[in-house]
């Protein structure tokens, strides 16, 4: 088991700590990764988050016309190449 102290400092608004690589490395985290945060009892609980790769049919199969649909630029008239 890897342990070592950090130290808490203030990041804007929130509360940051950086892990030593001896620590994210027996974790096998790395950077970008998705974790969760929880609190049980008082401890601190950082789970990785398993990355999910997606495919096309999957993507298009979430993809909700309502909320991402539409022009990106809605214009009245042709302009540009449109004409």
């Amino acid at each position: 088991m890897t342990e070592t102290i950090l130290v808490i400092r203030k990041w804007g608004n929130s509360l940051g700590g950086r892990l030593p690589a001896a620590v994210a490395r027996e974790a096998k985290l790395h950077a970008d990764q998705r974790v969760r945060i929880s609190v049980e009892n008082g401890r601190i609980i950082i789970t990785s988050l398993s990355e999910v790769h997606l495919t096309l049919e999957q993507r298009l199969a979430s993809f909700d016309p309502a909320r991402h649909g539409g022009e990106d630029m809605q214009t009245a008239e042709n302009r540009g190449a449109e004409k």
